[in-house]
C-alpha cells in the first residue's frame, strides 16, 4: 500500500508540471512532457473506509525482503521513460538502453516488467514504415541482433527472434533462440553461413534445431546445405562445427580422381596435430588403387622474439603398370626440407640457421603429388646449415660452423661438407697511432688469420648416406694469413699493396706410376698427413676523373658528367717445382718414350700448388655517364644515368712466351627506364688470330686478315615487372610470390608459373586478400573501373659464342608471366616464353580465377610439353570449411 501511494504522489507531482517543462532524471535523462502526457491514476483508486492509523513500534514485524537480482539495472531513452504503475512496468522509446552487469540490450523500444523480472526489447517504425532500431543484445564479447527480445533477469535466460549474430567466421541466423545461460544457447530453424551477406547468402547449411555455445561450437541435428537458396543432396544426419580462435586438431579430408598410370586416389588426407601454441604437425597421405603410396609430414615452429621455421618429409612408392607385365617398375622417391631463421635480437654475437633442400633427384618430376611447376623444372638442390659465434675480445673472432650440400639432378652427382669449420680474426694494425687517424704506408699496415677446414664428400645419388660415401671422404684444413697496406700518392692516387701466405693441410695423397705389363697408369691412394705451403704478392694503383660538361641556355639538359675510374695491379706468382715428381712411359708401338709430370696433391680437397711461374699486369677502366636534366623551368633538376657502370678490363702476362694479352672483357649497364629496367650487356674481345684447327695463335687478328679485335663471346640479358599502378600513381605491385615459392625449392619469380596449394589459392592469393584490405576506402559503387589493373614480368636473355668460329647463339629467349583482372571477381594470367634458338615455346600455363564471395574457383592449364595437365578446384574460402570442395587434375601419360 505504501509503495501505491508513493507511485501515485509521484505521478501526480508530474502532471503537475507545465506541458512545456522538462523534467531530468536519475538517469540524466530529460524527457519533455508534451510529448508524452502522464495521465494520473489516483482517480482509479477506490477508498471505501477511513485510513487506519498507523503505529510505529520499536521493533519492525515485517521481514525485509531478500533480495532477487545480482547487479543493478540501469536505463536510458531517448525521448521518453514511463512508469506504470498499475502494470508495475517502465516504457522506454528512441534509442533505449537497459544494462545489467555484462549484458546489455538497445533497442528502439524497451518495457521493463518490475513484477516478472523481465524486459522486452523491440525495434520502431518510422514515418516511412521502416523497422529500424532493432535490438541487439551482447553479453561481453557476444553480440546479438534479433527482431525482439524476451529476457528474465531472475533466470538470466532469454527467447529471441530472429536473431543474427557472428561467431567466428559463422554467421548464424535464427528463428527462435532460447538463451538457457551465458555459455549454451538453443536455437529452431537455424541458417549459418561463411557468406559476407548475410542476408543474401549465396551458400548457407540449414538446421532445424542447433545447439550453439559460443566461440566454441555448433552441434545440430539434420543439417542440409543450400546453395543460392536451392537444397542440395548434401547433407548429414547431425553436424559439428569447431568455432574456436584458437587452433584446435582435427582430420584433413582428402580429394578424389584418377590417374591415367595408377588408377583411382585419395591426395592429401590426414590429421592436423595442434601441439601448443608453438609447434604444430601435420600429416598427410597419398593412396592409388594399384597399390603406390605417399606420406608427407609437415610442422611449423615459432616462438616469439627467438626464432621461427617449419620442417617437411615426404616419401612415395611409385608402382607403374601391374604385377607381372613386362612394363612393371617400382621406386621409391622422398624428399626432405627444413628452414630455420633466428630473431637478430635473440642473440647478436651468436646465430644459427638453416636451409636444406635434399633428396632422390627425380622426386619433383616423378611426384604424383607435386603442384610446384618451378620444382620440377629446377635441376639443382642445395642446402646449408650453419651456426655462426662472435667472441667481442681484442682482436675480435668469429667463429663459423657448417654444413652444406649441392646437388645436380640431371647428373645425380652429389658434393657435400660436413662440417665446414671457419675462424678468422680480425684485422690488427700494429703500427697505428694511439691518437688520430692511421696515415701512411706503415701505419696502414695490417694483417689478419683466416682458417677454413672441410669434410667433403662426392657421392652420387645412390649411395647417399650409405657406408661408401664415407669411405671417399676428403679432409683437409687450409691457413692464411694476408699482409696488406695502404696508402695515398700525390694525393690523388690511391695505392694498395699485399702478399698472402697460405698453408693447405691434407691427410690423403696419390702417387702415380706406370704398369709397363698392364700399360696403365697405376695411382695409389697415400693415407696420412701432408702439406704445401704457398705465397704471393700483389700491388694496385687507381684514382678517379671527373669531367663535366655544363650546357647553357634553356633545354632540358642542364650538364653531363662522366665519371673515370681506372686502375693498374701487378700480380707475381711464384712456381712451385719442388712439390712435382714425374714417371716415365717407355716408348711402344711407335710412341715414342714421354715423361709425365705428376704432383701428389692431384686430387685432394684443394688440389695441387701451381708448378709455373707467373707475373702479370691488370688493366681496369670503369666509366659512368650521368645528366642533369630540368623537366619544366619551375622543376628542380634530378639526375639521371645514362650509362651505367661501363667496364673494361685485360691483363697481361709478363712471364708468357705467347699469348700474353688476355681478352678483353667489356661489362655494362644501359638505364632505360630509371629505377626500373636496366639492360645488361657484356662481351670478350681478342686481339689474337685462329689457325686452321681453331687455336689461338701468337699472332695479332688484325695481321691475320681479320679485324682489330675478335669476338668471342657475348651475352644481353634484362628482367623487368611492372603493373597498372605505375601509370596511375598508385602503391607500387610487389610481388610478395617469392618467400613461399622459393622456400619450396622453386623459383623465385612465377615465370613458370603459379604454385597452388591444396585449398585451390595460388600461393600469392593469400597476400592479394591482405592487400584488399588495405584498400576498403574505394567507393563501394567501383565495382566497373575503366582502368583494369594488371601486371606483367619480362625475362630476356641472349648469349652468343665464337670462339672457334663457330659463330653460335647458344641461348635466345624471352620469358613473360602477366595477371589482368577484368572485374573485381574474374582475373586470368599466363605464363610463357618463347626459345628462339630451339624456335618453340617454354613451359606455358594459363589460369583462371573467380572469387564467388563465399567460395573460390581455379583453373590452371598447361596445354603442352612434358608436363601437360590441367587442375580444376572449387570450394569454400573459409578455413574452417575448407574440406567442403570439388577438385579435379588430369596429367598426360608420362610414359607416352
Amino acid at each position: 500500500m505504501l509503495y501505491i501511494l508513493s507511485c501515485c504522489i509521484f505521478t501526480l507531482s508530474l502532471a503537475s508540471k507545465s506541458a512545456a517543462q522538462e523534467i531530468k532524471t536519475n538517469e540524466g535523462i530529460r524527457i519533455p512532457a508534451e510529448r508524452e502526457p502522464v495521465r494520473p491514476i489516483i482517480d482509479s483508486v477506490k477508498i471505501e473506509a477511513p485510513v487506519p492509523v498507523i503505529t510505529l513500534t520499536t521493533q519492525d514485524t515485517v521481514k525485509p525482503q531478500r533480495e532477487i537480482l545480482a547487479d543493478r539495472v540501469t536505463y536510458t531513452a531517448q525521448d521518453y521513460m514511463r512508469l506504470n504503475p498499475r502494470e508495475n512496468r517502465i516504457y522506454l522509446y528512441n534509442n533505449a538502453q537497459v544494462t545489467y552487469g555484462d549484458i546489455n540490450i538497445t533497442a528502439g523500444r524497451i518495457v521493463l516488467d518490475n513484477e516478472r523480472n523481465e524486459v522486452y526489447a523491440y525495434g520502431i517504425t518510422d514515418t516511412a514504415g521502416v523497422y529500424t532500431q532493432k535490438p541487439v543484445f551482447t553479453q561481453a564479447q557476444n553480440v546479438v541482433h534479433p527482431d525482439s527480445i524476451r529476457f528474465n533477469f531472475e533466470s538470466e535466460k532469454a527467447l529471441v527472434f530472429n536473431s543474427r549474430t557472428e561467431q567466428g567466421e559463422f554467421k548464424v541466423l535464427g528463428e527462435i533462440t532460447k538463451r538457457e545461460n551465458d555459455s549454451v544457447y538453443y536455437m529452431k530453424n537455424v541458417k549459418f553461413t561463411t557468406s559476407p551477406n548475410e542476408e543474401n547468402p549465396d551458400y548457407y547449411f540449414y538446421a532445424r534445431r542447433i545447439k550453439l555455445v559460443p566461440d566454441k561450437k555448433i552441434v545440430s541435428g539434420l543439417v542440409n546445405m543450400y546453395i543460392a537458396d536451392v537444397p542440395t543432396p548434401l547433407g548429414l544426419p547431425f553436424g559439428y562445427f569447431p568455432m574456436t580462435d584458437e587452433q584446435t586438431s582435427g582430420f584433413i579430408i582428402p580429394s578424389f580422381g584418377d590417374d591415367n598410370n595408377r588408377g583411382f586416389y585419395l591426395q592429401n588426407g590426414g590429421y592436423y596435430f595442434a601441439i601448443s601454441d608453438y609447434v604444430d604437425l601435420t600429416v598427410l597421405g597419398d593412396y592409388y588403387t594399384n597399390g603406390s603410396y605417399g606420406l608427407r609430414m609437415e610442422s611449423s615452429y615459432a616462438l616469439r622474439y627467438r626464432f621461427r621455421g617449419n620442417l617437411s618429409f615426404r616419401y612415395e612408392k611409385l608402382i607403374n603398370s601391374e604385377r607381372g607385365f613386362p612394363d612393371f617398375s617400382e621406386s621409391t622417391i622422398y624428399n626432405l626440407r627444413w628452414n630455420h631463421s633466428q630473431d637478430s635480437k635473440a642473440n647478436p654475437s651468436s646465430r644459427f640457421s638453416a636451409s636444406v633442400n635434399l633428396g632422390s633427384s627425380d622426386y619433383y618430376q616423378a611426384s604424383t603429388n607435386q603442384m610446384n611447376t618451378g620444382n620440377r623444372l629446377t635441376n639443382t638442390l642445395s642446402s646449408s646449415v650453419s651456426y655462426s659465434k662472435t667472441f667481442n675480445i681484442q682482436p675480435q673472432i668469429n667463429l663459423s660452423i657448417a654444413a652444406t650440400h649441392n646437388q645436380n639432378t640431371n647428373t645425380e652427382k652429389i658434393n657435400m661438407t660436413l662440417p665446414t669449420v671457419q675462424a678468422s680474426m680480425a684485422r690488427v694494425y700494429p703500427f697505428e697511432p694511439k691518437v688520430g687517424a692511421k696515415k701512411g704506408i706503415i701505419e696502414n699496415i695490417n694483417f689478419q688469420y683466416n682458417f677454413r677446414g672441410e669434410n667433403r664428400f662426392q657421392t652420387t645419388d645412390s649411395l647417399f648416406f650409405k657406408p661408401e660415401m664415407f669411405e671417399d671422404a676428403i679432409l683437409g684444413a687450409q691457413h692464411s694469413i694476408p699482409l696488406t697496406t695502404n696508402f695515398k700518392l700525390f694525393n690523388y692516387l690511391s695505392v694498395s699493396a699485399g702478399t698472402n701466405y697460405t698453408e693447405s693441410w691434407v691427410f690423403r695423397t696419390y702417387e702415380r706410376s706406370y704398369d709397363e705389363e698392364a700399360r696403365r697408369e697405376i695411382v695409389d691412394t697415400v693415407r696420412g698427413f701432408d702439406s704445401f705451403r704457398t705465397y704471393n704478392f700483389n700491388t694496385s694503383i687507381g684514382t678517379t676523373i671527373y669531367g663535366t660538361k655544363n650546357f647553357s641556355g634553356k633545354g632540358k639538359y642542364q650538364a653531363i658528367r662522366h665519371v673515370m675510374r681506372p686502375s693498374i695491379s701487378y700480380n707475381i706468382n711464384p712456381g712451385f717445382e719442388h712439390y712435382y715428381d714425374e714417371y716415365i712411359i717407355p716408348e711402344s708401338e711407335g710412341r715414342e718414350e714421354r715423361v709425365v709430370e705428376y704432383s701428389r696433391f692431384q686430387g685432394s680437397l684443394y688440389g695441387p700448388p701451381g708448378k709455373l711461374f707467373s707475373s702479370s699486369i691488370g688493366f681496369s677502366l670503369s666509366n659512368t655517364f650521368e645528366a642533369k636534366v630540368k623537366d619544366s623551368a619551375d622543376a628542380e633538376p634530378r639526375k639521371v644515368k645514362l650509362l651505367n657502370n661501363l667496364n673494361i678490363s685485360t691483363s697481361y702476362n709478363l712471364a708468357g712466351d705467347s699469348l700474353k694479352l688476355s681478352p678483353i672483357s667489356v661489362r655494362g649497364s644501359v638505364p632505360v627506364i630509371q629505377n626500373k629496367l636496366d639492360i645488361n650487356f657484356g662481351a670478350n674481345l681478342d686481339v689474337y688470330a685462329l689457325n686452321n684447327e681453331n687455336r689461338r695463335i701468337d699472332k695479332l687478328n688484325i695481321q691475320n686478315g681479320g679485324s682489330l679485335f675478335r669476338l668471342t663471346n657475348a651475352n644481353m640479358s634484362f628482367g623487368y615487372s611492372f603493373s597498372s599502378r605505375d601509370f596511375s600513381g598508385g602503391k607500387e605491385n610487389v610481388n610478395r610470390l617469392e618467400n613461399q615459392t622459393f622456400r619450396n625449392g622453386g623459383r623465385p619469380d612465377d615465370l613458370f608459373g603459379k604454385d597452388m596449394d591444396i585449398d585451390g589459392s595460388f600461393y600469392d592469393e593469400h597476400e592479394a586478400d591482405m592487400a584488399e584490405e588495405e584498400e576498403e576506402e574505394e567507393s563501394e559503387n567501383s565495382w566497373y573501373n575503366f582502368d583494369i589493373p594488371w601486371d606483367l614480368r619480362l625475362a630476356y636473355t641472349l648469349n652468343y659464342s665464337n670462339s672457334a668460329r663457330q659463330n653460335d647463339i647458344s641461348s635466345h629467349s624471352l620469358m613473360f608471366s602477366g595477371d589482368v583482372e577484368l572485374s573485381p571477381k574474374w582475373t586470368v594470367g599466363a605464363s610463357s616464353g618463347y626459345d628462339f634458338v630451339n624456335t618453340g615455346f617454354t613451359h606455358t600455363q594459363l589460369r583462371f580465377g573467380r572469387d564467388l564471395e563465399s567460395w573460390r574457383m581455379t583453373f590452371s592449364w598447361t596445354p603442352f610439353g612434358v608436363y601437360k595437365q590441367w587442375n580444376f578446384f572449387i570450394g569454400i574460402k573459409s578455413s574452417l570449411l575448407r574440406d567442403i570442395k570439388y577438385e579435379k587434375r588430369r596429367e598426360r601419360d608420362r610414359r607416352l
